[in-house]
């Protein structure tokens, strides 16, 4: 029998750049594929299984309430309705033909970034209206009050290593602005490992991904106040019609959860374990140099900072990167400092053997440019 690469003619893909939608984002564990499987076979009332899963993961995690939804970008625009619609069932239906006066979503400047989609988009898809506090280097707390407004909806904080890191305010700053205010907060943490800490930091609803930190099925998490959460659920009949979750999806993260509050993670110092015979071969290499460095957001995540002397390696990194795509692995790194003749290896996807695979490209490909 023909593998899957075979049968529809696919690429083997090296994934070297993280838990990153473009490929796939993760592999879930056995456990949480059988309980997927076991929803596509099976019937249910969907609002019953939508509520039951609900309260069963408030559970787990010790939050009021909790909603799968079908991934992190729909957490974003489905909350944002949430806040603008509320109870009411005109808007639920009409929420892009009504205006709605007070629509603005204040969030830092900083915050405002693309993750391969823009955030702004997301809040326009809930009807809102983003307003961006501060600058783009820095926003504080007060930086934030003073760009709300009476027709300020709630504000947004986006927790990601994609946002600017340095002179912003922390989630619980942004927390007491908001309660200052009478506002609610929603926190973007799609690829955050902590299930818990910025609801309890004073986040109203909290967005992860379930299919990154949490390694479950392509879905979404949202957990927060019980009165935020049932509108969540409430734009089931509006915009989240357009973006509902199956029930593999909401069957398969549960499970993911359950596993994932239990479950060993590889730490920091177990990826510089297996990222160090890669990081020696690449610093053999002429016009390379490689060295461990943390993750930006602060995560315990280890990557491998790969440098090239573009003087000595002749070829522009963001063609190497390019060129590394086009073996007979298509290999993937974090490209977002390629401009500067940087790139990072994220290590939680890869074994040691691809490491060697990937170590053996790069020097491949510097020797065909050195003898072109």
């Amino acid at each position: 029998m023909p593998s899957i690469y075979e049968k529809y003619n696919l690429k083997q893909v090296i994934n070297a750049s993280g838990r990153m939608t473009i490929l796939g984002v993760s592999t879930p564990r056995p456990e949480v594929v059988q309980a997927a499987m076991d929803g596509m076979n099976h019937y249910f009332e969907m609002k019953d299984l939508v509520n039951k899963t609900g309260e069963y993961i408030a559970k787990l995690l010790d939050v009021e309430g909790a909603t799968v939804v079908s991934c992190a970008s729909a957490g974003i625009a489905q909350s944002v309705a949430a806040v603008l619609v509320k109870d009411s069932d005109w808007l639920l239906e009409n929420l892009h033909v009504t205006p709605v006066e007070n629509n603005e979503i204040v969030l830092p400047r900083g915050h405002n970034v693309n993750f391969g989609a823009p955030v702004s988009t997301m809040i326009a898809l809930g009807g809102g209206r983003m307003v961006e506090a501060g600058y783009a280097n820095e926003c504080s707390a007060a930086q934030l009050a003073a760009a709300i407004t009476p027709r300020t909806a709630a504000i947004m904080y986006i927790k990601s290593h994609h946002c600017v890191q340095k002179s912003m305010l922390s989630v619980a700053q942004a927390a007491e602005v908001a309660r200052a205010h009478h506002l609610p907060l929603i926190v973007d943490a799609a690829a955050e490992e902590d299930l818990q800490c910025y609801y309890r930091a004073g986040a109203d609803l909290v967005i992860y991904s379930g299919a990154k930190a949490i390694e479950g099925p392509t879905s979404g998490l949202v957990i927060g106040k019980t009165q935020y959460v049932e509108w969540v659920k409430r734009q089931s009949n509006g915009i989240g019609r357009a973006m509902k979750v199956g029930k593999e999806g909401i069957l398969g993260l549960t499970c993911a959860i359950e596993h994932y509050m239990t479950a060993e993670k590889e730490s920091g110092a177990q990826m510089v374990a297996k990222m160090t015979p890669f990081i020696d071969a690449l610093n053999g290499l002429n016009g390379v140099t490689a060295r461990v460095v943390w993750d930006a957001a602060g995560r315990d995540i280890a990557r491998a900072e790969i440098k090239f002397d573009e003087a000595v390696t002749r070829i522009a990194t963001g063609d190497l990167v390019a060129e590394l795509k086009k073996g007979e692995y298509a290999i993937y790194f974090r490209g977002y400092k390629a401009n500067e003749g940087i790139i990072e290896a994220d290590v939680r996807s890869v074994n040691a053997q691809q490491l060697e695979i990937v170590a053996k490209r790069i020097a491949d490909v510097l020797n065909k440019e050195k003898h072109a």
